[in-house]
């Protein structure tokens, strides 16, 4: 029976790293590919380095994967996410975990790793999956696509597969998403893991993002009502109870939450500061996240509770937890019958996997450097997007039903 050739598909790897001697481009030998591949290093400093990954299937679908590659002399791999990393020599294989083997035709997986280099540090010049080797950077003109001379290839069966993937679409769901500096969307730094979150989705899923930094979850819902004055209870006063525009807009019936949305909340790190207006007690904070997870559950969205995410604190060798209201959190979970994901334990024991302690307190360098801005407290985009992760594999493992729409 005749082997049905694959149609030559060129996918370019752009790749930016600066090196001692200038500027790096990945480049492939040419190949009948089954995949694509885009590979990006996101931070570089000397000795180290951070990467993204993006490989697209241009073949069949596939319920596991591999990719290969070789490093160049004085380079390594020290850490991974996303992927389970070996390396042998100078060759390294990238595989799936558990929740991201299955890749459609034409659907794209991500993985990313931090490394270490001498000397200097060039990009990968060819990459394969599943064995099969990648395409390379676009020839010069079309005809680069045209199918490989050989026997008639077997007829591409797009059109039939459009329709009933196109009635089989799920329907269209937002995620909206409540928090602080940690979560908010943000171009550089600090970067809040909520702008990394979509990436993680399919197609119809959309992320509406209204984190803003430096709230309290009382601020975020009345802000500009909360007063400097506090009350016999020791909690600031209200100079009304108006909500803010952020929250009025999620409860509004023409363009606000819809049945089937999800709302995930994260607060707990300003709201332990001791003066007004970012003030909030225990019990009213527990109090006013319930607020929040009824008027969700009335218009028929689902809440998720998120505890606060941690920021790098050293004892010796080991990160440890630090701030936030991690077991108030939990318990307004239990009262509300609501998901919580304990982000806080999740991303200590990330900080630990990625050996970030001990350090030397410089964090505009190195590995730390590359995770979280020079505060140590807001992250670099790929510490956002790693953190971003931890939350998605916890939809998996905790089996929430957000979880289906993941990639």
């Amino acid at each position: 029976m005749t082997v049905r050739r694959w149609r030559l598909v060129v996918l370019a790897a752009t790749v930016l790293t600066v090196v001692a001697g200038g500027l790096g481009i990945a480049t492939a030998q040419a190949a009948t590919p089954a995949c694509g591949v885009a590979y990006r290093v996101t931070s570089e400093w000397t000795g180290g380095f951070g990467a993204d990954v993006v490989v697209t299937n241009l073949g069949d679908a596939v319920t596991s994967w591999a990719v290969e590659w070789s490093l160049a002399p004085g380079q390594g791999v020290t850490q991974a996410w996303n992927a389970a990393v070996t390396v042998t020599g100078t060759a390294v294989t990238a595989t799936n975990v558990s929740y991201n083997g299955a890749v459609g035709s034409g659907a794209s997986v991500n993985f990313g790793f931090t490394g270490s280099w001498s000397g200097s540090n060039p990009v990968p010049s060819s990459f394969s999956f599943n064995g099969i080797t990648c395409a390379g950077p676009p020839a010069a003109t079309p005809t680069a696509q045209t199918p490989t001379p050989g026997p008639t290839p077997c007829p591409e069966p797009s059109t039939p597969q459009a329709t009933p993937s196109t009635s089989s679409a799920p329907a269209p769901i937002k995620v909206w998403m409540a928090g602080d500096s940690t979560m908010m969307n943000a171009s550089s730094c600090p970067i809040g893991w909520g702008s990394q979150f979509a990436s993680y989705f399919t197609s119809n899923v959309t992320v509406q993002n209204s984190a803003v930094g430096g709230r309290s979850i009382q601020t975020w819902l009345y802000e500009g009502n909360v007063t400097s004055t506090k009350n016999s209870a020791g909690e600031c006063t209200l100079s009304s109870t108006a909500y803010s525009a952020r929250w009025s807009a999620m409860l509004d019936t023409g363009s606000g939450f819809k049945n089937g949305d999800y709302l995930i909340i994260q607060f707990g790190i300003n709201d332990g500061d001791s003066a007004c207006p970012r003030h909030v007690g225990t019990n009213r904070f527990k109090e006013l996240l319930g607020v929040m997870a009824t008027a969700a559950k009335a218009r028929g969205v689902k809440p998720i509770f998120v505890t606060p995410v941690a920021a790098i604190t050293c004892s010796g060798g080991s990160a440890v937890g630090n701030r936030g209201f991690v077991a108030e959190t939990t318990a307004a979970a239990a009262a509300n019958g609501v998901p919580v994901i304990d982000l806080h334990a999740k991303s200590v024991a990330l900080y630990n996997t990625l050996r970030l302690c001990p350090n030397n307190g410089d964090y505009s360098t190195g590995a730390v450097g590359a995770f979280f801005c020079n505060d140590h407290t807001h992250f670099e985009a790929a510490g956002a997007r790693q953190i971003a992760g931890l939350i998605a594999t916890a939809l998996r493992a905790q089996n929430i039903p957000l979880a289906a729409h993941l990639k």
